[in-house]
């Protein structure tokens, strides 16, 4: 399959899934997220991780913005990004408070400029990763920006990568090359996906 073949698509695949994403109800997703949050804290990578990466939510993405501020509250360590539009890039910030965010570039909240304090990707124990779909083996479809493709790949083997997602947004395969960067585990309301194993663990 060509590039430009892959490519269209990728994107026929994104506008699919996020139109179905789109069309759930508010308390859709607030129950959903409620469940993959009650998978999340009961996953062991995420019990032992002392310092936590979130996306922070937008839209009818997977709601992180109660687990935010529950996990403030337990003495981990909470790191946000902070896109550099310019650069292209995610700059890592620790934060205290949820009110250090404010809404950015993209209207994603992120934290202010006088909050910012930057954190070295090699000191995250666990990445939570939105996407638009993931697939079985790890791979994900983002926004077409490469924000998140830039940066993870500047993980190290160390960090635990978790895909948060609702189910719908989960298909078998996604078209990948060997610089994308799968992640090790996916949460959805139904189950703990370990794209790791050779089979899928549902719990």
């Amino acid at each position: 399959m060509g590039n430009a073949e892959t490519k269209r698509e990728k994107e026929a695949l994104r506008r699919e899934i996020l139109t179905k994403r789109d069309s759930q109800t508010a308390e859709e997703m607030a129950r959903k997220s409620s469940k993959i949050k009650e998978r999340l804290w009961g996953l062991p990578e995420f019990k032992r991780a002392k310092v936590v990466m979130f996306y922070v939510s937008f839209g009818s993405e997977v709601q992180t913005k109660e687990m935010i501020k529950e996990v403030l509250a337990t003495g981990k360590k909470v790191i946000v990004p902070a896109p550099q539009p310019k650069k292209r890039e995610l700059l890592c910030s620790l934060i205290g408070d949820y009110r250090d965010l404010e809404p950015g570039t993209y209207g994603i909240l992120e934290p202010k400029k006088s909050k910012i304090r930057p954190v070295d990707v090699s000191h995250l124990d666990l990445i939570i990763v939105p996407g638009c779909v993931f697939d079985l083996r790890g791979y994900r479809l983002g926004y077409g920006k490469g924000y998140y493709d830039r940066f993870l790949k500047k993980t190290t083997p160390k960090t635990t990568l978790v895909g948060l997602a609702y189910e719908l947004q989960i298909v078998k395969e996604i078209p990948a090359t060997a610089h994308d960067v799968p992640v090790h585990k996916i949460i959805t309301e139904n189950r703990v996906i370990d794209t790791t194993a050779s089979s899928q663990c549902i719990e």
